[in-house]
């Protein structure tokens, strides 16, 4: 292992038993087949229940729909990005050449994978209590408290708060497809809904901005029916 991801498993507090986790969670799709977009789906759920169980120790007072507010602001794709920076990710990113050059290692929503990337990663080498210590760490500096709640909601969260006041499951997202060349690729990501056996679809420079546009144009449609 080079002297660089050596000191990041210094920063993460954590030594892998299998360093190509590590080195996988830190390869962009343009640089290998063998990239970080796995991990990345797995870390991005052990982020959001390390996170919940953080905000449900620390927002005691709080009800469920206001700790799903303060949870969406903080695992958004800037603070995931301002975390990944302090980090060091930003040199240690392995992109292909065309994404290199274009500014890749400081586009935020790539930071912002590769860090949910690192977590799925160090869950799959030492399991979830390992992954959510790392989390609190990361976030111990970032202010955590109750008026974060009353930030405006992304399109996700708010789509998720409609579904869950109806007691209905939470929505399905598929990347149907994708455009353009490794390092300006847009995703076309479907929102279905089971229950209504309707799907919309919305298009973004990243899976996660492809999601969000997807839940916008099925908010419309849900809103309807409230009409």
């Amino acid at each position: 292992m080079s002297p660089h991801l050596q000191s990041l498993q210094k920063r993460l507090q954590h030594d892998f038993s299998n360093p190509r986790l590590l080195v996988q969670a830190l390869t962009h799709r343009s640089f290998s087949s063998d990239h970080n977009e796995r991990l990345e789906f797995l870390g991005d759920s052990v982020l959001n229940l390390a996170v919940a169980a953080l905000l449900y120790e620390g927002l005691s007072e709080l009800p469920e729909g206001d700790l799903s507010r303060v949870r969406a602001n903080l695992v958004k794709q800037d603070t995931l990005h301002k975390v990944a920076v302090e980090l060091g990710l930003p040199d240690l990113l392995r992109l292909g050449e065309g994404e290199a050059k274009s500014g890749g290692q400081k586009r935020p929503s790539i930071l912002a994978d590769a860090l949910e990337a690192v977590l799925g990663a160090i869950y799959l080498d030492a399991g979830f209590e390992v992954a959510s210590q790392l989390v609190r760490r990361l976030f111990k500096d970032v202010e955590i408290n109750a008026q974060m709640q009353a930030i405006g909601k992304d399109p996700k969260t708010e789509l998720q708060e409609w579904l869950q006041g109806r007691k209905m499951n939470l929505p399905i997202y598929r990347v149907v497809g994708t455009q353009g060349a490794a390092h300006k690729q847009t995703f076309d990501v479907e929102c279905e809904i089971v229950e209504y056996r309707r799907a919309e679809r919305g298009i973004g420079g990243s899976r996660r901005a492809g999601e969000q546009a997807a839940a916008a144009a099925m908010l419309a449609f849900v809103k309807t029916l409230d009409a």
